[in-house]
Parts: C-alpha cells; sequence; structure tokens
C-alpha cells in the first residue's frame, strides 16, 4: 500500500524491485557508494588489513610490561582489593573516555598526532610535540626493559637449576658493604628478621646483570656489552615488526596480543597447585577501605591508567589514523579498556599466588619475600619464585620472560610507530623502512645510557621527567584544547558525523566536566606533593649534573610549546593563533560534506544561549 500526498493509496500494487528490502538495500548500496566517492580523494594513507589486526594492536599496545609487574604492586599499596574501587572509577571516568576521545581524533583527522593537533590549530601542533617526546623517553628506557628481559631468558635455558638460586664467593665484597650475608634462592632456610641478609636472586640482578654501582656522582659509567647486545636485539626484532609500518605490525599483532593470555592462563594454573598459593591471592585482594581516603591513592589510581593504557602518549591516535573513516571504535575502545582491567587482575592474582607460596617454602610473611614494585618484583621477587618450583623450573622461567618480552614487543612498536608516523606525515617520499631503521637506531644510542652500572637510576629520572611529568602536562592540555578551544559541542558533532551515532550523557559529562576537573585537580596534587629525588638503596640525592639533566628534559617540552606560542603570534600570521579553521578530515570532497552537515545540524538546533557556561552545561546535560 502505498502513499500520495500522505494519504493511503489502496489501488496500489508494488513492483518487485520496490519492497521494503530492495529498498533498504539500494539505500546501502547508496550509502556505501557515497562514502567510496568521499573517500575517493582522501590520499593514498596506509590502512589495516582488516579491523581485527587494529583490534589486535591497540590490545598488544595496552596490555604491556606495566599490567604485569606495576598494576600488582600499585594495587597492594594502595589497599589491596579496596584499590580497584577508585580504579575502576577513574578508569570509567578518565580512562576510557580520554582513549576514546583519542581513538575518534586520530580516525576522523587520518594524521599522527603532530599532523592532527596542528590541523585542528596550528599553535597546538606543541601538544604532539610534547607527547612525541614524552613517548620517545619512555622507549628508549622501555627497550633497556626488554634488554634485561631478554637477558633472563637466555640464562634461563639451563635445563637445570637456574643461575640466581646460589651464592657466588665473588659477592663477598659487595655484601659487606650493603647487607651482611647471602642467602641462597633454593633450598631451606628462613630469614632472620633481626639480622641484615639479602637473598640471591637480588644480588644476582644487582651485581650479575646490572653491575650497578652505588654512587653516581663520578658518572653512569660505560655500557655493559651484554646488555648491550640484548638492547640491540631487542630493537632489531622491533624494527622487523615495524618496517613497513602497520601494514607488518599489524600481521604480527594477532602473535603480540594473544601469545601472553596463553602464558598468563598457563601460570594461573600451576600458580593454582601450589601449596600457600590462595595466601597469596588473599594477600593481593585483601582490602583496607582507609586507604581510600588518602589522595595518593586516587593519584595512584590515574596514574596507573594512565601507564596501562597508553592514553596521552599519541599513539592511540596513531593507530587510529589507518582506520576507514567509519570503522566502530566505540566498540573497540571498550574492548581493550575493559581487557587491560581484565588482564592486570589476571597478573596479579598469578604472581601474588606464586609469590605466596615462597612466603610459604621460606615460612614468613608475604610483605617479606616482596622486593619492591616494577623491576624488583619482576626480575628479583618472581624469579626466586620460580627457582623453588619442584618440577622443571627453568621451563617457567623461560615461559614468564618469553611472555614479558612479547608484551614488551607489542607497546615499543606502538611508540616507535608514533614517531615513525609523525616522519612520514612530514616527508611522504622517505620509505618507511628508512623511517624505521634512522628511529631505531637512534633510540638504540640513547638506550646506552640506561645499560651502564648507573642506568637504572637514569631510567628513574627520565620516567620522572619525561614519562610521567611531561605526558601528564600535555594529557590535560589535549582535554583542554579539545572541550573549550575546539568545543564540545564540534567534537560530539565530528563524533556523531563519523560513526551516525550521538554521544550520550556519559560521554559528553565526562569529557566536558569530570575529565577537566580530575585532572587538573590531580596535577596540582602531584606538584604539590612532589618528592625530592633519590637514588640508590641509601637514598642519596641526584648529583645537580644529573638532576640537571632531567629537568631539560622536561623543559624542551614545555618551551617547544612556548615556542610555537610565540611563532603564530609574530611571524606566522596567516590563521589567529587559536584559529581551529584548518580542521577537518582527510580529503575535499569529505571536508565539504562535513561542513555541509555541521551547518545543517547547528542550523536545526537553533539560537544557542550568548553566555558560555550556560551554553555548555546546556549541551553536556541536554546534548543540544
Amino acid at each position: 500500500m502505498s502513499k500520495t500526498n500522505g494519504i493511503e493509496n489502496p489501488t496500489f500494487v508494488p513492483e518487485p524491485d520496490d519492497s521494503p528490502n530492495e529498498k533498504r538495500i539500494s539505500a546501502t548500496n547508496n550509502e556505501k557508494a557515497e562514502e567510496t566517492d568521499l573517500d575517493d580523494d582522501a590520499g593514498n594513507r596506509a590502512q589495516w588489513g582488516n579491523s581485527v589486526e587494529f583490534l589486535m594492536s591497540c590490545i598488544a599496545m595496552s596490555v604491556g610490561l606495566g599490567n604485569i609487574w606495576r598494576f600488582p604492586f600499585t594495587a597492594k599499596e594502595n589497599g589491596g582489593g579496596a584499590f580497584l574501587i577508585p580504579y575502576i572509577i577513574v578508569l570509567t571516568v578518565i580512562g576510557r573516555p580520554l582513549y576514546y576521545m583519542e581513538m575518534a581524533l586520530g580516525q576522523f583527522s587520518s594524521r599522527g598526532n603532530v599532523k592532527m593537533y596542528e590541523k585542528l590549530s596550528p599553535v597546538l601542533k606543541s601538544i604532539g610535540f610534547g607527547q612525541l617526546i614524552g613517548s620517545v623517553c619512555v622507549a628508549t628506557y622501555y627497550c633497556c626493559l626488554m634488554a634485561i628481559t631478554l637477558f633472563y631468558l637466555a640464562h634461563s635455558f639451563t635445563f637445570s637449576e637456574l643461575p640466581w638460586t646460589q651464592c657466588k664467593d665473588s659477592w663477598k665484597e659487595y655484601l659487606t658493604e650493603i647487607a651482611g650475608y647471602c642467602v641462597p634462592s633454593t633450598g631451606d632456610y628462613t630469614i632472620e628478621p633481626n639480622r641484615s641478609s639479602i637473598t640471591s636472586s637480588e644480588l644476582w640482578f644487582r651485581i650479575e646483570v646490572l653491575r650497578q654501582t652505588d654512587d653516581i656522582s663520578n658518572g653512569i659509567g660505560s655500557p655493559d656489552w651484554r646488555l648491550t647486545l640484548c638492547l640491540l636485539a631487542s630493537w632489531v626484532v622491533t624494527f622487523l615488526v615495524s618496517v613497513r609500518g602497520v601494514k607488518s605490525s599489524g600481521k604480527a599483532s594477532y602473535f603480540l596480543a594473544l601469545f601472553p593470555y596463553v602464558i598468563m592462563i598457563t601460570l594461573l594454573i600451576r600458580a593454582a597447585t601450589l601449596e600457600g598459593a590462595g595466601n597469596g591471592m588473599f594477600y593481593f585482594i585483601d582490602t583496607d577501605f582507609d586507604k581510600l581516603k588518602e589522595a595518593s591513592v586516587w593519584y595512584a589510581a590515574v596514574t596507573q591508567c594512565f601507564f596501562s593504557l597508553n592514553v596521552g602518549f599519541g599513539s592511540i591516535i596513531m593507530y587510529s589514523s589507518y582506520n576507514p573513516f567509519k570503522h566502530n571504535i566505540n566498540r573497540d575502545a571498550l574492548i581493550v579498556t575493559t581487557l587491560d582491567t581484565f588482564t592486570s587482575l589476571l597478573s596479579g592474582t598469578t604472581i601474588f599466588g606464586i609469590l605466596g607460596n615462597l612466603a610459604y617454602n621460606l615460612d614468613t610473611d608475604m610483605a617479606d619475600v616482596i622486593s619492591g614494585g616494577g623491576t624488583g618484583l619482576a626480575f628479583i621477587s618472581y624469579p626466586e619464585a620460580i627457582a623453588r618450583f619442584n618440577n622443571v623450573p627453568w621451563l617457567f622461567a623461560i615461559l614468564f620472560f618469553f611472555m614479558l618480552f612479547v608484551l614488551g614487543v607489542g607497546s615499543l612498536v606502538a611508540l616507535q610507530n608514533c614517531l615513525n608516523t609523525v616522519i612520514k606525515d612530514a616527508f611522504p617520499s622517505i620509505p618507511s623502512w628508512v623511517i624505521s631503521v634512522a628511529t631505531a637506531s637512534g633510540m638504540f644510542l640513547i638506550g646506552l645510557m640506561y645499560v651502564t652500572p648507573g642506568g637504572q637510576y637514569m631510567l628513574d629520572l627520565v620516567d620522572h621527567f619525561g614519562g610521567t611529568f611531561i605526558i601528564f602536562v600535555f594529557a590535560i592540555l589535549e582535554v583542554l584544547a579539545i572541550v573549550f578551544l575546539y568545543g564540545l559541542q564540534n567534537f560530539c558533532l565530528d563524533l556523531e558525523y563519523m560513526t551516525n551515532h550521538k554521544p550520550g550523557i556519559y560521554w559528553r559529562l565526562c569529557w566536558g566536566l569530570i575529565m577537566p576537573v580530575l585532572l587538573v585537580t590531580i596535577f596540582i596534587y602531584f606538584v604539590a606533593t612532589l618528592p625530592v629525588l633519590t637514588y640508590g638503596i641509601y637514598g642519596n640525592p641526584y648529583p645537580d649534573g644529573i638532576l640537571a639533566f632531567g629537568w631539560c628534559i622536561l623543559g624542551v617540552g614545555i618551551l617547544q610549546a612556548i615556542f610555537w606560542v610565540g611563532y603564530y603570534s609574530f611571524w606566522d600570521k596567516e590563521y589567529p593563533i587559536f584559529s581551529t579553521q584548518t580542521w577537518g578530515p582527510s580529503g575535499t570532497k569529505r571536508t565539504e560534506h562535513w561542513r555541509r552537515y555541521k551547518e545543517t545540524e547547528l542550523e536545526a538546533r537553533g539560537p544557542r544561549p550568548q553566555n558560555w557556561f550556560v551554553r555548555q552545561c546546556r549541551f553536556i546535560f541536554l546534548g543540544r
């Protein structure tokens, strides 16, 4: 039955090609044809082989070393199971919305982070460069951790007793200064709380692996040749994965994302069969709700969320820029952020289960077998626990360190590709493999300072100034630029145009109110409670020259932002300094279509209040 001028026509008999199904198919085909036409002049930018490659790459990037050794210790130090409350809240109102925002910016613009911000507003390229500086800092020391992992992996192929299980006579001089006596990491012994002791696994890490010095006032020393070879091997593997950009890394992402879960589940099953494992798992989730009253716990939740999800580094923007324009990023953001949290809980349960077995064997408390967080947990406590397995401990050591290495590769590839994409966007004619060789070689040379006797102290310094401070500052600027300079309503219209879905009040409230307020508040707390940086077991303050190096890293990140403000204020005055006139999707046809869409939508929504605050609140809560 048809309608003529809104009136049903009972005599109308539809032709076969006029049926509802045919109309829907025709409409779908027309939409696809229109999309193809709009993308015709969007350039020849590379794209993922399929949507699964993008999802796997995001998982490999976000699920990394931070989930294995940083989250379990951070959770235990900040209330155990109670820490999940602030962490999930922060993940919900900051982590996931920021992850989705960065995905949307990259996919909408089809550009890497520096070029994307430059198109949004020329002066905002400073945010892209700031993120790039932070990601390069992290990449240089991240590969050092992979080198240490590779060193442990190579020494695990003993097929018998692991090398860190017994004390050595050559350690006596070092023991006199730091401990008193060495206790082997195998056999039956009881820790004596009134006597100073140190385990063979810790001594092996500090003396045999790092060859660590306790004083860097006269310099950090020369690179160790063994760790240098491991560092080189790590960069070679990373280069081979990223040599052709997303075309090669996308293929490797299946293995990089999924294989670690095979090992994690294997280790969890093994942990569940060990005596004392239940006590260790309970120790991990044991709750201390009083901790929730402390501001430091909420700050720890934010920093863990940033480090774990990889937000603020530019890598998410870079990866999503290789997506088709209409890809469903909402689904992917939900999957990745949920899986990241699940992985953190899985690894925490596994690691503390195995450490519970270590405490059981030593007849001591859990607190006595945890050698701090980070590298202490991964390279001291956990190897010692594995060494005490009754059956094939070397096999589980191989599995554990190979898993760490694979996780490291997945994250490092994203960090390197972030730099590669910035260079490729600026110089499209340079082959991808040449860029990969140059960036890998450059970061390898920088990374040599981390494989010196004082390298771990430099790692902590660079992590503080480059991996935390810079990333936090420019993540805040990123949110403020999108929400207040470009405008929340404009951003949501872009997202609606790209995904065909209007962002709900949850997204608008997080982006427009909760994220900016919480991030600025937490940053003020971070600066107000900034600790005096120390190094080594004696807590010595960093020498002035080395500390100045750290401040220089931060200074370069901040000063380049000031430089671009001055440049576009006094030299390049083509557009007003904070103009967003150059923003838009890639391709002339797509840009024109998008502008017409925005004009139509804004006109349909009627006049907007003159008062900025009223206008912002109305859009956040009413969506118009």
